[in-house]
């Protein structure tokens, strides 16, 4: 018994030193929960306001005495604590996801996200399907878009120092202030898109890979630029590799065997466009770039406003270091595909601390209210059919035919501008001149209204 008792003793003391080593590890991880400072609990709530002006007394029932780690990432409180969980990278099968945009919101939802951005390669046309099945879980969409680009070294003559890098762009909840400007130009990448896959298969096909056209093009799905995913899908599919991740090693990577260029505009153009279309512009991925310095600091004067720090398995400190240096926003998300696997980020699975959340706010929303303003000015001084498309196109409203003797003006300063725009953001002369030229545009310039669609 004697021996019995030393035996569980030593095995208590084992399990007492496991134990007080998973706290530790724990702690270090940012595992230990203490109050917002005062500066945390100022972002929180302003944060918090915008993320439910389409539910006031939403934003109320999150204390912002809620809990935080060591790092400022917001903690649940309780069993029934909640948190603002943003995911600002995503993609769907409008591009290489593998889900419908409904289905990466409905993910996203069962996720505990509360604001997410679509984020497709070259295309914002999963965004209307997303807001609409976003209202079903009271999720705020920001529209956006990742844009392939490549950057060319300054004074190079040849390609040499050329690598692809992609820019996400964020836009206000109506989606960029020049919609048509920026389709056009994201047209023209997915137009290269098609050429680009067709000369991967191309150099395959040299390579004893017999892959087809037709058989890319089905699983990038009707009406998508097939991309590198795709092919790489396609080659699994036909038994050259066992999976997509041995596609790319051996094949797909930059500058790799069956590599294939677009037609991707320089990366300067694209950070330019993204201005002028009223979006911020943030770097992703660039731990995939070979000379982050060196770009950074070229995007940086070009107008870049943030770049990619976070991953899921927390914040990547040279990276960080690297923003910091240049004045850059420090955001992340999951890049989430949908492909599922163990490699694979899940959507939400990104912390982004309460200070982040709001240091980027801070910077997007003024960009945003210009943005409105100028899309609202542009139909107040022209109520066309095409001008009002813009402003409903990716809003939570809907067009509707009939007789009515809704005022459109009106109906826009009292139940779109809301969902919009926070009352202090609408307090200055340039919203009180352009409230008041829509009030003067009548339903008689149309047989159209607005209905405007919010959950209660």
């Amino acid at each position: 018994m004697g021996d019995g008792i030393a035996v569980q003793s030593t095995s208590n003391s084992i399990k007492g030193n496991k134990d007080k080593k998973k706290k530790k590890k724990k702690k270090n991880r940012g595992g230990s929960k203490k109050k917002m400072t005062h500066e945390q609990v100022l972002a929180f709530k302003s944060v918090t306001e915008w993320v439910f002006l389409e539910h006031p007394s939403s934003s109320l029932a999150l204390a912002p005495s809620s809990l935080v780690d060591d790092f400022g990432v917001q903690k649940p409180v309780g069993k029934n604590g909640d948190r603002v969980l943003f995911e600002l990278h995503s993609h769907s099968k409008c591009s290489d996801g593998f889900l419908s945009p409904s289905k990466v919101v409905e993910r996203a939802h069962m996720n505990g996200v509360k604001v997410l951005a679509l984020t497709d390669h070259d295309t914002m046309a999963g965004i209307p399907e997303a807001v609409e099945s976003a209202r079903k879980y009271g999720i705020k969409i920001i529209p956006g878009v990742e844009i392939s680009t490549i950057y060319s070294p300054s004074g190079d003559t040849d390609t040499e120092g050329e690598e692809p890098v992609h820019i996400l762009a964020y836009y206000s909840s109506i989606g960029p202030s020049k919609f048509k400007m920026l389709d056009k130009f994201l047209s023209n990448i997915r137009d290269g898109r098609y050429l680009r896959a067709k000369n991967m298969i191309l150099k395959l096909n040299k390579l004893k890979m017999a892959l087809k056209w037709e058989q890319v093009c089905r699983i990038a799905g009707n009406g998508v630029a097939p991309g590198r995913l795709h092919v790489a899908r396609a080659m699994v599919e036909a038994g050259y590799v066992e999976n997509l991740k041995q596609a790319f090693a051996r094949y797909l990577f930059d500058g790799g065997p069956a590599y294939s260029k677009g037609s991707e505009p320089d990366v300067e153009e694209a950070i330019k466009m993204i201005s002028d279309t009223g979006g911020v512009s943030v770097l992703a991925h660039p731990w995939a770039l070979k000379n982050p310095v060196a770009i950074v600091r070229r995007l940086k004067e070009a107008g870049l406003h943030g770049m990619e720090v976070y991953k899921s398995d927390g914040r990547l400190a040279a990276y960080s270091d690297l923003a910091d240096t240049y004045g850059l926003l420090k955001i992340g998300g999951a890049d989430y595909h949908g492909r599922g696997g163990h490699h694979e980020s899940e959507l939400g699975s990104v912390n982004l601390p309460v200070l982040v959340l709001h240091d980027f706010l801070k910077v997007a929303r003024p960009i945003w209210c210009n943005a409105i303003r100028e899309i609202l000015e542009c139909y107040a001084e022209e109520p066309s059919d095409t001008n009002l498309e813009t402003i409903t196109r990716f809003g939570r409203s809907r067009v509707f035919k009939g007789g009515s003797t809704l005022n459109y003006g009106q109906d826009l300063i009292d139940h779109c501008l809301p969902l919009w725009l926070s009352s202090q953001e609408m307090e200055n002369e340039e919203f009180e001149a352009i409230k008041l030229k829509l009030s003067n545009v009548s339903s008689s310039t149309s047989e159209r209204g607005i209905q405007v669609l919010i959950e209660t």
